[in-house]
């Protein structure tokens, strides 16, 4: 079966194609070959995302990124450095990269990023982070919930405060978690926040992914693939910022202990086959997931339009054509 729909748009992509957006060296022309890669998987439209680094890592990871200027890079994804340094919450984040969060040191990075910085991931349970929240909306930022080990209470502050996102829901928090009430719970219940879903198998199981799209609607789902260099790549070893990373020949990504998930290997036409059937909806059902959704929680349109081929069953979508016209 054939179907047409608006580009996709990921929100959460730190690296393709053997490409690390979050290194110190990276190369505009690295950026480029990384940027035609997602376009063959159907994406136009996307935030290169930087991870908790230090302000220095992150000017000149931006810089190379935004020196392209590809009308396909919306703006900066920043995923931390806001985040909780506790183990388990600061997920594959180095913790000696962590800062408290503080708008003198946003200001400082937003300024690095010559204003693109459009999306922010922190743990609202942090001291000072209700009022960065607030500044950052005032500021036309978007905000997300992650890396967190909020209370429910915290969650709401959060939300209250401007918070409109949950970065991977599931994942960036306590291996540990009372039954109920947790964050979790709390994210999902809360009509203000649109979740994102990364849907690769390895970060949620497939009932994960069908109770949480359940609980939360379609209308407030995202999927985004949290994809790493080791994306439309063959396993080996990988990089995020300064560390290595693996991916298995299962897709899996991880540091290398092996255990701690360190981004994926997804891609978003596989995200899409993969959710429809993880959760029994059609791929034309859950397509605004994955392009009006997404681009509307950062104030964009959908670019052009992508034409796939979808085989019942298949763990993929072929991405037939590509066009960047206004959709």
């Amino acid at each position: 079966m054939e179907l047409c729909g608006p580009g996709w748009c990921d929100l959460q992509v730190n690296g393709f194609a053997g490409v690390d957006f979050n290194r110190a060296d990276l190369k505009p022309e690295e950026v480029r070959r990384a940027l035609a890669a997602m376009r063959s998987t159907g994406v136009t439209l996307c935030l290169p995302t930087l991870i908790t680094s230090s302000l220095e890592e992150f000017s000149n990871a931006a810089h190379a990124i935004l020196s392209v200027h590809d009308p396909m890079v919306a703006g900066l994804h920043m995923e931390g450095p806001y985040i909780n340094p506790a183990d388990g919450p600061r997920g594959a984040h180095r913790r000696d990269a962590v800062r408290p969060p503080l708008l003198g040191d946003f200001l400082r990075r937003q300024e690095a990023a010559e204003g693109r910085i459009r999306l922010v991931t922190l743990a609202p349970e942090l001291p000072g982070a209700l009022r960065l929240i607030e500044s950052l909306v005032e500021m036309g930022v978007r905000v997300a919930i992650g890396h967190s080990a909020a209370t429910p209470s915290q969650v709401s502050d959060a939300v209250r405060a401007g918070a409109t996102l949950s970065t991977h829901l599931g994942n960036g928090v306590a291996g540990m978690l009372p039954r109920h009430p947790n964050l979790i719970w709390a994210q999902l219940a809360a009509d203000e926040l649109s979740a994102c879903f990364i849907v690769d198998g390895h970060h949620l199981s497939p009932e994960t992914v069908k109770a949480m799209v359940r609980a939360k609607g379609l209308s407030r789902a995202i999927l985004v693939t949290d994809a790493t260099a080791a994306a439309a790549a063959p396993p080996g070893r990988y990089t995020i910022g300064a560390q290595p990373i693996l991916r298995r020949s299962d897709g899996r990504v991880t540091l290398t202990d092996g255990r701690t998930l360190a981004g994926s290997s997804l891609t978003l036409n596989r995200a899409l086959a993969l959710a429809a059937r993880f959760t029994g909806h059609t791929v034309a059902q859950l397509w605004p997931l994955a392009a009006q959704q997404p681009a509307a929680a950062i104030g964009c349109e959908p670019r052009g339009r992508v034409t796939v081929r979808h085989v019942a069953g298949a763990d993929e979508l072929e991405v037939l054509r590509v066009e960047e016209k206004a959709v």
